[in-house]
């Protein structure tokens, strides 16, 4: 006879119960991948093991094939464990799958395949190229084949914009659309609008991107070198235009007409080229531009200056730490500062040079008659002795003018 201890059979049933029951776990695959279904016992003695699918449909049973489908097949077949494969894998595989332990009663353990619908790349509609300047356009963009449904989302260049969002349910999968509504301008010409799909079956985001194109009337500039015009110098006007399509071609004219024509006056393109200026060049010079949906123009008005052959330059700029702009200053079209200076600098001096020269004449004069004053008192010894010799002098004078018989 062989006894066993109560305590020890309690282990054994506990752990033979224990072992008997069948491990499986959940999986998940993106649609067209491979899922391996795998179910484990720790005690099996030698009791077979089967896999059915969510039909109840026996798959295998042990290492024998029972349903004919090419893309399941068997990966390992133990008394402990059942491993298959199964490839190319759709929607409708998705499902609750049995593993069965034939013991008596029979134990199940079930694993559900979950199968995620990936995204096709999405697509954006609803926009004819170009679009006039006012116009209201809606785009729309669309995915289709996600399970879940996927997420769209919406970028006018870096920047997230908000959509309207619809999700519509086809079979097993999902159609999701996302729609954009707005009125161009000019400054929509050229931006970029990016739909992005995110979805849990994607290591990244499928994006789509629309360029606007938006035709606009021109608008037009003149843009001039930065120096004061001068007699003898170079100058240069461009005119600068904006416009889609290009505004062309563009035309100069002065004062109303056409331009002189002279040899120091060249035109290429949008640029207007005078060799070397002289005092017929002023006037107000025009350049002009059109596309189709409009025509726009731009004046310019050059006044040249003379060139002084002497100048004198006054430097009563303040120190650089202390200087600021002004926002009354006068531009290249205003007065020349330092020409202004050295005029008033030049009759200032003339001035001065004036009033030493008329003081110097009355000095002149001033002295000749305090000197006849004087005669006839150069040998008196004191003040009235010389008074006295004076008019005694005219006395005398007078004397020689009488006579007697």
């Amino acid at each position: 006879l062989i006894w066993v201890s109560s305590a020890h059979c309690d282990e054994r049933l506990f752990q033979g119960s224990q072992g008997q029951f069948p491990i499986t776990q959940n999986v998940t695959v993106v649609e067209g991948g491979t899922a391996n279904m795998t179910c484990r016992v720790d005690y099996n003695d030698n009791t077979s093991l089967q896999w059915s699918n969510p039909a109840q449909q026996t798959l295998f049973f042990g290492d024998k094939k029972a349903l004919r489908d090419h893309r399941i097949e068997l990966v390992r077949a133990t008394s402990q464990e059942l491993t298959i494969r199964i490839g190319d894998v759709s929607l409708s595989d998705e499902g609750l799958y049995t593993c069965s332990l034939f013991t008596m009663p029979v134990k199940t353990t079930k694993a559900f395949l979950t199968v995620l619908g990936v995204p096709t790349r999405p697509e954006i509609t609803g926009f004819t190229k170009p679009a006039m300047e006012r116009d209201v356009i809606t785009l729309t963009c669309t995915t289709s084949g996600s399970k879940p449904a996927a997420i769209i989302r919406w970028f006018r260049n870096d920047k997230e914009v908000q959509g309207t969002k619809e999700v519509n349910a086809t079979g097993k999968s999902f159609t999701v659309r996302s729609s954009l509504q707005f009125q161009v301008d000019r400054r929509d010409d050229g931006v970029a609008y990016t739909c992005s799909v995110e979805h849990v079956s994607l290591s990244s985001p499928y994006m789509t991107t629309e360029v606007l194109e938006v035709h606009y009337a021109p608008h037009l500039d003149i843009a001039h070198s930065q120096i004061i015009p001068q007699e003898g110098q170079y100058f240069k006007l461009e005119c600068v235009s904006i416009g889609n399509p290009i505004p062309e071609p563009v035309l100069w004219s002065k004062d109303g007409g056409e331009l002189p024509d002279i040899e120091r006056m060249i035109v290429e393109g949008r640029e207007l080229t005078i060799t070397t200026l002289n005092k017929t060049d002023n006037g107000t010079y025009r350049c002009e531009a059109s596309n189709h949906l409009g025509t726009s123009s731009a004046e310019y008005v050059l006044f040249v200056y003379a060139v002084l052959n002497i100048l004198l330059t006054f430097d009563v700029s303040p120190p650089p730490s202390r200087r600021i702009s002004d926002p009354n200053a006068v531009g290249p079209h205003g007065p020349d500062h330092a020409l202004i200076g050295g005029v008033v600098a030049v009759v200032v001096f003339i001035t001065l040079c004036l009033i030493i020269v008329l003081g110097r004449y009355l000095a002149r004069h001033k002295g000749t008659y305090l000197t006849h004053e004087a005669k006839g008192a150069e040998d008196a010894p004191d003040a009235d002795t010389a008074i006295i010799n004076a008019e005694g002098n005219h006395v005398h004078a007078e004397e020689k003018k009488e006579y007697f018989i």
